[in-house]
């Protein structure tokens, strides 16, 4: 084990599975010799050569399309869109070929392809602070991860990264510079593996990204009540591990989900979605969701902490659900 960042442990982890395999190569905008603007490939350049750490212009569906083609013909791209945001201008790409070649095909065309980007609500103002989970989670034939830890940035990237499908990999930008102990050598997480980071026996609470570090300091602040707080990381939002989250359900009989994203159609409204279908008599009060308000994010710092949820919130909501 060793202590490592968020962005130095999945960088180890890319770095690891391009000398692992030669199919693997990087696209992106502003990660040649820079290593991009947030560190997500310094010292790879001087590894691995041009050609297989490709800076681009500015041209998302151009170089979308280009690393699907090679996906389709063996190849292992990873695409670094540096603000997740940028994708947007590349989705007909990725919802017409990217996510539906191999269904299109009967499953004998493989995809295996990683979308890498930050996320979140970080003064970076409207065009760069969208998280964009549920637009994703509503693709059928691509993967959703948001990983929280440094081990999990590293273990859920080297699994992406040999998945043969496509898989979409959420970096929030407040997680980038958390430290954390990291396994040595080469350890895979699974997707489709929540993991409990607290235990509890009052409320669960599942927390999306970021959610589970705010999540984890009310769970410290209500613990003080006489509250127990059980919080869930899902790791990955499609495929989502409902096995997890349904059995903590039936211990503690209370659900709050915890997404900075919107909450109209988000994945906090799926996740209750579920519980209700396949967990509804375990439930001793409805179902919580504790969102970001339903705006674009602004980037005047007093405008943004008005409208991101935070510690209080979390803790007002757990609260109340306590006497519901």
């Amino acid at each position: 084990m060793h202590e490592m960042t968020f962005t130095e442990a999945a960088r180890e982890g890319l770095s690891e599975e391009m000398a692992r395999d030669s199919m693997v190569f990087v696209v992106g905008e502003g990660i040649g010799p820079r290593g991009g603007n947030f560190n997500t490939t310094v010292g790879l350049y001087d590894l691995y050569g041009e050609m297989r750490l490709r800076d681009t212009p500015i041209s998302e569906n151009g170089f979308n399309g280009i690393c699907t083609g090679a996906a389709v013909l063996g190849a292992r791209p990873v695409v670094d869109f540096m603000f997740l945001d940028f994708e947007l201008d590349a989705m007909g790409g990725i919802i017409n070929q990217m996510c539906r070649l191999r269904w299109m095909s009967n499953g004998q065309v493989k995809v295996p392809i990683v979308l890498r980007g930050g996320v979140g609500i970080s003064s970076t103002g409207p065009h760069h602070s969208a998280n964009l989970f549920s637009i994703f989670m509503h693709l059928p034939g691509i993967h959703v991860v948001a990983p929280v830890f440094p081990a999990d940035a590293k273990g859920l990237l080297k699994s992406s990264i040999r998945s043969d499908d496509p898989v979409i990999f959420l970096e929030h930008k407040k997680l980038l510079k958390m430290k954390g102990q990291v396994p040595d050598g080469d350890v895979l997480i699974p997707l489709g593996k929540a993991s409990i980071v607290r235990p509890g026996k009052d409320i669960t609470i599942v927390g999306i990204s970021y959610g589970v570090i705010e999540s984890l300091n009310a769970a410290n602040l209500l613990e003080k009540e006489g509250i127990s707080v059980e919080v869930i990381d899902p790791r990955t939002l499609a495929p989502l591990d409902m096995d997890c989250i349904l059995e903590s359900v039936s211990k503690t009989h209370r659900l709050m989900i915890v997404d900075e994203d919107f909450s109209p159609c988000g994945a906090g409204a799926e996740i209750a979605a579920r519980v209700m279908e396949l967990g509804f008599y375990e439930l001793d009060a409805p179902v919580r969701r504790v969102n970001g308000a339903f705006i674009p994010a602004p980037y005047s710092p007093p405008l943004e902490a008005a409208v991101v949820l935070n510690v209080n919130s979390i803790v007002k909501a757990a609260q109340a659900l306590m006497v519901e």
